[in-house]
């Protein structure tokens, strides 16, 4: 009881800089961590000598994006509401969610590894993978699969941290997850001459360290929830509210996959190259993009937690605070990425062509990020409110109702450069639908707090 009516009087009394920051920090790092899996991934592959082996690791991105959007909508879905519940001091309630929300991504997990076997040569061309991709997808994606449970339990327990307002132990689990993938890759790839499949097997392990790491935070008392089979729900309508919360989040996961998958298949029209370029590009702005998603998780529970009892003024200050640091790094990072940006690619893959449609596509995507912050911030304010039809449906215009239509279109209309062009313009709509939400949102929201 001491420990939670604590982190209550932190969450709901610390000067809201102080706090942003506090819990931004360690979630960015997490964040940064997450995509560094990919990145290392993407580096070393792309040492191996072929752009085939390259443009697998972008078609098995998307099979991690689908374990990451069930492991997201359970955790941040559950973190959500027990975020308002420890903001109301309601232990018990929020222990009950949790473990729900454990025991619920694992079985997710568990299903989409034995399926994702069972029909792994469809699943890969599904995903948008060539003729000669395929092999090299194959060999990716069986490890990825089999580590699926533990993978998906893990989004979801890191998720359930921040919520808590513990965003420093989970970034203790994603970095030494992310540390040891970094160091696997290089011997598994080349000291023990597994290729593409010791970079899979490196993801694989380092995700399974993860999560013994984020489960011993639970089991060691480090966090104020309990998880226990025994408090795992029995009634379809609290799932199903975990489900609604988390909808956001699986709609924005679920459709990047879907988009990554949608890009492939319209840049092999353009041949392995135009694959690989894209892919790079794609995992260089899930870097960049990480810092934002990071600053914006950090907001969350700030929200969640203040929401709940009518503390209002507050939320609209944490609101702006995180919206200006938001754009202050993300105007500083895509500045310096515009620049360097054949330098990026090149690091990547040293191919000419792979360079020259990657470059500009990385340029474009640099503009298109400064649209990125206000989106963000009104995706994750509306989630952590409990504005769940709000928030899905921002969640559904990036890489959804806008991406996909325009990655359909463009590449018929203009050739490479709508492939290179399309996400960057549903950045840019997505912006502008954004702004009339909050405004409306801001109007309403009562000035005075709750007494």
């Amino acid at each position: 009881m001491e420990q939670s009516n604590t982190q209550f009087k932190r969450m709901i009394e610390t000067p809201i800089p102080k706090l942003i920051l506090t819990l931004s920090a360690p979630t960015i790092a997490s964040m940064l961590i997450s995509s560094i899996y990919n990145l290392a991934d993407t580096f070393f592959v792309g040492q191996i000598g072929t752009t085939s082996a390259s443009g697998a690791v972008g078609v098995v991105f998307s099979l991690m994006a689908i374990l990451q959007a069930f492991g997201f909508m359970i955790g941040m879905g559950a973190g959500s509401i027990i975020s308002r519940f420890l903001g109301q001091q309601d232990t018990q309630n929020a222990n009950r969610f949790a473990s729900t929300a454990f025991f619920l991504s694992l079985g997710c997990g568990a299903v989409i590894g034995a399926l994702g076997l069972l029909f792994l040569d469809p699943l890969m061309r599904a995903l948008g993978a060539t003729p000669t991709i395929l092999p090299y997808a194959k060999d990716y994606a069986r490890f990825i699969l089999l580590a699926a449970p533990l993978m998906c339990a893990s989004f979801s327990m890191n998720n359930l941290l921040r919520f808590e307002g513990k965003a420093a132990f989970a970034m203790v689990g994603l970095t030494t997850g992310g540390l040891l993938n970094i160091a696997l890759d290089p011997l598994f790839i080349f000291g023990l001459h597994l290729g593409i499949s010791g970079a899979a097997l490196a993801t694989a392990l380092s995700q399974c360290v993860s999560f013994c790491i984020l489960l011993s935070m639970f089991l060691r008392r480090k966090s104020q929830l309990v998880l226990s089979p025994r408090l795992f729900t029995r009634r379809a309508a609290e799932i199903g509210r975990i489900l609604a919360c988390g909808l956001p989040s699986f709609s924005r996961q679920a459709l990047a996959s879907l988009a990554t998958a949608l890009l492939n298949v319209q840049a092999a029209m353009w041949g392995d190259p135009a694959v690989a370029a894209m892919s790079i590009v794609g995992r260089i702005f899930m870097f960049v993009f990480s810092v934002m998603l990071g600053i914006g998780q950090g907001f969350q529970p700030v929200a969640g937690y203040n929401y709940g009892p009518g503390k209002y003024a507050r939320l609209r200050q944490a609101f702006r605070f995180t919206l200006i640091l938001g754009q202050v790094c993300m105007t500083l990072v895509t500045v310096g990425a515009f620049f360097a940006a054949p330098w990026l690619v090149q690091t990547f893959r040293n191919d000419p062509e792979v360079v020259r449609i990657g470059a500009l596509a990385c340029r474009l995507q640099c503009c298109a990020m400064l649209f990125v912050p206000a989106t963000t911030c009104a995706n994750m304010l509306f989630q952590s409110i409990g504005e769940s039809a709000s928030a899905t449906f921002l969640s559904c215009l990036r890489q959804g109702v806008y991406y996909l239509p325009l990655i359909l279109i463009l590449p018929y209309t203009i050739g490479l450069l709508g492939v290179q062009a399309a996400q960057p313009a549903a950045d840019l709509l997505t912006f502008l639908t954004c702004i009339p939400f909050l405004i409306r949102f801001f109007r309403r929201l009562p000035r005075q707090d709750k007494a």
